[in-house]
């Protein structure tokens, strides 16, 4: 007996064993869609195209090779001959453009400021992701605790059925009670499937994200009553934002452009050097060769397009400075709204829900004790039913500005928004 009762204990714990391990956390869930994100890994191509870009965008044009015959007669008795006019050169040479260091680091630089741009862009879509993905398991996980609430409710409802239906016939009860319990329980009924259909939806959002690993069960709710924020330090905060940062490289990039217009103010320089071969009866030639190009009209080539790349970045500065407080002001509204719905969430666990459980309880009593009417127990059961569903979409939709807050600054950023306990709120400091 000792045996088969230790066999039983260790296949319990296996398979709850099994069970935590097929369950599906939060984390697992940030994890697994950032490894199958394929956005994350064309950032991740884009900047390394601009870094190799930077290289090559820092070498001077490669040397051109020049040959060709001049001079050729094509009449008279030496026409076509190579070496019987003294003029005729069959000639070899090299030219190769100077350009300036300064161009040369301009342009790297602007390819620098580009795969920046795309390690920010990255970051944003990383944040994007671990965003989206928590939004989409925190409404799975709500949606099921609503069903939990449902069936919870159903089975005492299906109890109040039997009640009725006893009391008819004993004759203490009247038969449009019984249909009253019935349709009670119908209306509990509707809102489970509802429920089941808004969980497999879920499911689904959950998988565009995780893949198959959406139909695992879920693990436990993460701590939700912590924020990185707060009002205090929330401007430096903002600063890391994905999108400002990114708003921020594309500035950086127009200013390159624009040091790119500088440096082509100046012209560069081309050197040909070639060496040029005539006859045997006349003397070989070498020939070098300076080329400058002249800015004829500077002010409105050079200048113009200097000033345009001048203009485009302040472009960038002002929607810069403008978007940063645009999402000072969003991320501040979802704070002081995270703040609002935890305290509301105080009040339906201190008032509202006790007293829709203290009104039910008064009913059935009352009902049980034939001093009260049935319409009165389903009347108070159903507003019970209200309630608890208010409270856990209310509580949902708190989760959901955390997940908005709690990923809106990328990971490696982390460190520099988490700072306790000046950094963050939680439910003391409220």
């Amino acid at each position: 007996m000792l045996a088969v009762l230790c066999s039983a204990l260790c296949l319990a714990f296996v398979s709850h064993g099994a069970h935590a391990q097929a369950s599906l956390t939060l984390d697992q869930a940030l994890r697994a869609a950032q490894d199958r994100s394929q956005q994350l890994v064309a950032q991740d191509a884009a900047a390394a195209a601009s870094r190799d870009m930077a290289v090559a965008a820092g070498q001077r044009p490669d040397p051109t090779l020049k040959v060709g015959i001049n001079n050729l007669p094509i009449n008279t008795p030496d026409r076509f001959s190579l070496t019987r006019d003294f003029m005729t050169m069959r000639s070899v040479g090299v030219m190769q453009e100077i350009t300036r260091s300064d161009k040369l680091k301009a342009r790297s630089a602007r390819f620098d400021r580009e795969a920046e741009a795309a390690e920010a862009a990255r970051a944003a879509a990383l944040a994007n992701l671990r965003r989206d993905t928590a939004m989409a398991w925190l409404d799975r996980h709500y949606q099921e605790q609503m069903l939990v609430v449902l069936r919870s409710q159903r089975t005492e409802a299906s109890l109040q059925i039997e009640a009725a239906d006893a009391a008819y016939r004993s004759g203490r009860g009247a038969q449009a009670d019984v249909f009253s319990a019935r349709s009670a329980v119908a209306l509990i009924d509707d809102r489970i499937r509802l429920t089941e259909r808004q969980i497999a939806s879920a499911k689904t959002r959950l998988a565009r994200w995780v893949g198959d690993a959406a139909e695992q069960p879920l693990g436990d709710l993460p701590p939700v009553t912590t924020v990185h924020f707060h009002p205090d330090g929330l401007a430096g905060q903002i600063e890391h934002h994905p999108e400002i940062a990114v708003m921020r490289k594309q500035e950086e990039m127009a200013r390159a452009d624009a040091d790119i217009a500088q440096s082509n103010k100046r012209s560069d320089w081309s050197v040909e050097l070639m060496y040029s071969q005539r006859g045997p009866a006349y003397s070989n030639m070498v020939s070098v060769n300076l080329s400058i190009p002249l800015r004829l009209d500077q002010k409105n080539r050079q200048d113009r397009d200097l000033a345009a790349k001048l203009a485009l970045a302040e472009q960038m500065r002002a929607q810069r400075e403008e978007a940063t407080r645009e999402h000072l002001a969003e991320t501040r509204s979802w704070l002081q709204e995270w703040q609002g719905n935890r305290e509301r969430l105080a009040q339906y666990d201190a008032s509202l829900i006790p007293l829709a459980m203290e009104r039910t309880r008064a009913a059935m009593a009352a009902y049980r004790g034939g001093s009260g009417p049935l319409g009165a127990v389903l009347e108070a059961r159903r507003m019970e039913i209200d309630t608890r569903m208010d409270r856990l979409r209310l509580e949902m939709e708190t989760a959901g500005r955390w997940a908005q807050l709690e990923y809106l600054v990328p990971p490696e950023h982390d460190a520099a928004v988490s700072t306790r306990p000046t950094g963050s709120i939680d439910k003391q400091e409220r």
